[in-house]
């Protein structure tokens, strides 16, 4: 098969919808087929290159159909129109690598899937009009993919009558959590190897929850025990965020000499997963996702995670059982926020039960082998594409 697969941003840009792309594009090759990504321009990436076997194609153009966008519509349109793939997939809604395609979504040859990752918008006024639209919108696409069975783009699906609808969650790669890692992230980072070690990987936008588990971990009442912040720098995390993260870390830092904050944005894939690895408790205090990678590469490694009610993790830990919910409150803008109080005394009893941690990490990890490798996930994609070809 032909495929292409529609982005807003892929590799070497960082994040959850670009690992997606990322492993089903090249596992998809594996198998034998021809994956094109088109995404948006990155000066680390050449304007058209091949990596690892699949060919991108970079566009230099931003912004959704809300915010507006910049750049070359008519030569992605263009482009769009032109092609002649067997199959084109549009990831994720309210950003221009979609939205640009849905006002030519007839013109495109090829079956059409959507995969709208949750709706980060949908109770945002500025999007109303957008919503109403995507009601015919998604009743164009042959094939809609939701990563849950129950979240507001798939509940937007079944009260709008969209009824070609597929549920395929995420996942986490075999080939890189079924590995020992010989990286000492300890060490690496300087952080005591005798420490109980809570983990935080996300993005630095300001709404992935360092500032909340920063204060979650404050609090407790754990002694000997470093929370280690995994993130990609930004621009706005330089610039309006740091100083939420900071304060806490030289807080620490000079009245705390049994509990330390580290936050890093240099480290590689290797050692990423060498810290989910060395982690004992996985701490997520999110405001907003879809169906968090996070939570599947905890259950990769064994490690037991306290969340919040954020995109599908209720059903993600319904799946799992490796997890707990923390308790969450949401505001009018359906972002999720953490009771910090109750959140602390979840953290300091999952870390002071060995028992639990154990018995939490082994169910998880036997649940992702058993359905969340990235390897099952990409076969389940490849039958979608399959199965949609044979229809007329």
């Amino acid at each position: 098969m032909k495929i292409l697969h529609c982005v807003e941003s892929y590799y070497p840009s960082l994040g959850g919808m670009q690992e997606v792309v990322k492993q089903l594009s090249e596992r998809l090759v594996k198998l034998g087929h021809q994956v094109t990504v088109a995404a948006s321009s990155n000066p680390k990436r050449e304007e058209k290159s091949i990596i690892n076997g699949v060919e991108v194609l970079s566009f230099s153009i931003s912004g959704n159909l809300v915010r507006g966008i910049v750049g070359d519509e008519k030569e992605y349109k263009k482009f769009l129109i032109n092609s002649n793939y067997d199959v084109v997939v549009s990831f994720a809604a309210q950003q221009w690598a979609t939205d640009i395609a849905l006002s030519i979504l007839p013109q495109i040859k090829g079956k059409k899937v959507f995969v709208p990752t949750g709706f980060s918008g949908y109770f945002f006024p500025e999007y109303k009009s957008y919503f109403e639209k995507m009601k015919v919108w998604m009743k164009e696409y042959d094939m809609n993919v939701f990563l849950s069975n129950d979240y507001r783009d798939i509940n937007f699906a079944r009260e709008n009558g969209i009824d070609k609808n597929i549920l395929i969650p995420n996942g986490a790669a075999e080939d890189e959590f079924l590995t020992s890692s010989n990286i000492d992230i300890k060490k690496k980072l300087g952080i005591d190897p005798n420490s109980c070690l809570i983990l935080h990987v996300g993005s630095y936008t300001g709404i992935k929850g360092q500032a909340e588990a920063c204060q979650i971990f404050h609090r407790a009442k754990i002694k000997n025990a470093s929370l280690l912040l995994i993130g990609n720098s930004n621009e706005i995390f330089l610039k309006r965020y740091w100083y939420k993260v900071s304060l806490p870390i030289l807080f620490f830092k000079k009245y705390r000499k049994n509990k330390k904050i580290f936050a890093t944005h240099t480290l590689n894939r290797q050692e990423t997963i060498a810290a989910y690895q060395a982690a004992d408790v996985f701490l997520f205090p999110s405001n907003i996702e879809c169906s968090p990678i996070v939570l599947f590469e905890c259950m990769a490694s064994k490690t037991p995670y306290l969340t919040t009610d954020v995109g599908n993790s209720k059903e993600i830990i319904s799946w799992s059982n490796a997890g707990k919910l923390l308790p969450t409150k949401k505001d009018a803008n359906g972002y999720s926020h953490a009771d910090i109080t109750l959140s602390v005394k979840m953290l300091e009893e999952l870390v002071l039960d060995n028992e639990e941690r154990e018995r939490l990490g082994a169910n998880g990890f036997q649940a992702w082998n058993n359905n969340f490798t990235w390897e099952l996930i990409t076969k389940k994609y490849e039958t979608l594409y399959k199965n949609l070809l044979i229809q007329k």
